[in-house]
């Protein structure tokens, strides 16, 4: 055993600290921060600053003003659904995802139906490049590296498209091409109609 075992440890052990209680403008101050740092919906921000409320607890006299506090920090252009939403879509539209996985992801993070159709994937086009470009990635259809898939390989790929949010008859047609090219003409003629 050498000198260095021997010793005690050099440093103390604490109790954890305990944060206090939010008031409001604590609660205030925790809102304007995570709207500074994360691009954010209301309803995102509002299961927050309940978590944050549920952690920490309230010191306050009057019960906390939550929505109020959303509503302000939304007026205030801090919080804003339309534009989340927007971002949110053209994510996951350029990683291959079809607007039923969009329009689910919205719905899910609190983008009201009136942001979500302002904001949807509403051409074909749209919806087109995306299957492309998730066939693509995944190696489906034209793109296999066997091109000759069987039937049930072709019923996985399509079930996997269908997961991504595409339509099934899209995938159907897509992944039925013969070759690269003949995919990338297709979605060219229904982007442009």
């Amino acid at each position: 055993m050498n000198d260095k075992d021997r010793r005690a440890p050099s440093h103390r052990t604490r109790a954890p600290r305990v944060a206090k209680p939010l008031d409001a403008a604590a609660l205030s101050e925790l809102a304007l921060a995570y709207a500074a740092r994360f691009a954010t919906t209301r309803v995102r921000l509002s299961r927050y600053l309940d978590r944050k409320l549920k952690e920490r607890g309230w010191q306050g006299e009057t019960p906390p003003d939550r929505d109020g506090l959303v509503a302000r920090l939304a007026a205030l252009g801090y919080v804003d659904d339309r534009s989340w939403a927007a971002a949110k879509v053209r994510d996951l539209s350029a990683r291959g995802f079809g607007a039923g996985r969009v329009r689910g992801a919205l719905a899910a993070a609190g983008v009201d139906a009136e942001d979500r159709e302002a904001v949807a994937m509403s051409d074909a086009g749209a919806a087109w490049a995306a299957a492309l470009l998730l066939a693509r990635r995944r190696r489906f259809g034209p793109f296999a590296r066997e091109p000759d898939a069987g039937p049930d390989r072709r019923r996985r790929e399509i079930a996997a498209m269908a997961r991504a949010g595409h339509d099934p008859g899209l995938a159907r047609r897509l992944l039925a091409s013969r070759d690269e090219a003949e995919a990338e003409a297709l979605v060219a003629a229904m982007s442009e109609d």
